[in-house]
């Protein structure tokens, strides 16, 4: 290949050759600049004259820049950039664990935890350069704006992160264990009868028929907030009564029973979307928190009640204290991955509890009675 002409330029060390433009039709000028450091002669590209906005004056500066050292050359770049690219860096480890999630909203929550709290500190760090400090710092941040649950979510995020790159090679292990915040996020959400008459006696009246069927729905079917947001007319199957959840909090698609209450709230429902509850741009509603705080100031419901959840979690204690549904099957409902998880969420309410120990009672009390004529000692 012939050796393209050179065209000095009024800068010393710099000259142009001339090639193709990029991006448009004709030529453009290449600049290159010659400078010697440290007694080693240099010669690299330093733009093009459209793609790149370079002129002989811009060449000329960055000549200056690397003869003084302010500027690293093009080779000691392109070298620095392949070393990077050696290094797994947490974000790289992140990238890579992401293409592992499940998808839905748990790993939506994920992206979120990431981007809000651990992409700023950690993103250029490798394991072996963090050190406990680091964590620490974190975690007290952390603590002085969220919750201990959310610091909690925050931090095994970092410890799944490192971890996946461990079990597969990329990193070594950190040579402390990150401990997680406790967490007492046992919260009890029920509603005494009082309470359920008025708010069903608001339902009926609101002017928030949208927020009301979508109580409704929560208190039937025990569906999460999103599942009700993002639930679509093709996810009821009233020919059978079921109801399709997509993409659950526990990633695996589901099926629950469609009860008739259910069933009814969505035959009040007209459609004017492929969603059942659409946003005014047709597709999945994103909030209605106004609409549901109305309705629960006006039911006179506890400050601290969260309309949705807390009514998914008062139709989950209903069923565990009727004594009539066993912890599997609620687990199923409540589609949850585990039964520590049912276990963990439902909290029977009082009357259940009095109800098994006056169980207690009879049971003694018949243990203790004369049985044909004889009296059972009890040792």
């Amino acid at each position: 290949m012939a050796k393209q002409e050179r065209f000095k330029t009024s800068y010393p060390g710099v000259f142009y050759i001339e090639g193709n433009a990029v991006g448009r039709a004709g030529t453009e000028r290449i600049y290159y600049i010659r400078y010697k450091r440290e007694g080693k002669l240099t010669e690299e590209k330093a733009g093009r004259q459209y793609q790149d906005d370079m002129t002989p004056a811009r060449a000329a500066g960055l000549r200056a820049q690397r003869i003084e050292g302010k500027q690293k050359s093009n080779q000691k770049k392109r070298e620095e950039q392949a070393k990077l690219a050696d290094r797994w860096t947490i974000e790289r480890l992140w990238n890579e664990y992401r293409k592992h999630l499940p998808g839905g909203e748990a790993t939506k929550t994920d992206i979120s935890r990431w981007q809000l709290y651990l992409q700023k500190g950690f993103s250029q760090k490798e394991p072996k350069e963090i050190v406990r400090l680091d964590v620490d710092r974190l975690r007290i941040n952390l603590l002085k704006k969220k919750s201990p649950q959310t610091t909690k979510h925050v931090l095994a995020l970092l410890r799944r992160i490192i971890n996946f790159g461990v079990d597969r090679g990329l990193c070594p292990p950190l040579p402390f264990k990150i401990s997680l915040p406790p967490v007492d996020n046992i919260k009890t959400e029920d509603l005494s009868p009082n309470h359920l008459l008025a708010l069903f006696a608001v339902i009926e009246s609101t002017p928030h028929q949208t927020a009301a069927a979508m109580m409704k729905l929560a208190l039937f079917t025990g569906m999460r907030r999103g599942e009700i947001f993002k639930l679509r007319w093709d996810d009821l199957d009233f020919h059978r009564g079921f109801i399709f959840i997509n993409e659950p909090k526990g990633g695996k698609s589901q099926k629950i029973p469609m009860n008739k209450n259910a069933e009814e709230v969505f035959s009040t429902i007209p459609k004017t979307s492929e969603y059942v509850f659409p946003a005014r741009t047709g597709g999945p509603r994103k909030d209605i928190s106004k609409d549901l705080r109305e309705i629960k100031v006006a039911a006179g419901l506890p400050a601290n009640f969260r309309p949705l959840q807390g009514l998914r979690h008062v139709y989950a204690t209903m069923l565990a204290s009727s004594g009539r549904v066993d912890m599997i099957t609620l687990q199923k409902l409540l589609t949850h991955k585990s039964p520590q998880m049912t276990q963990r969420y439902i909290h029977y309410r009082d009357e259940a509890l009095r109800r098994a120990s006056d169980d207690v009672d009879d049971i003694l009390n018949d243990a203790m009675r004369p049985k044909e004529g004889k009296i059972r000692a009890i040792k």
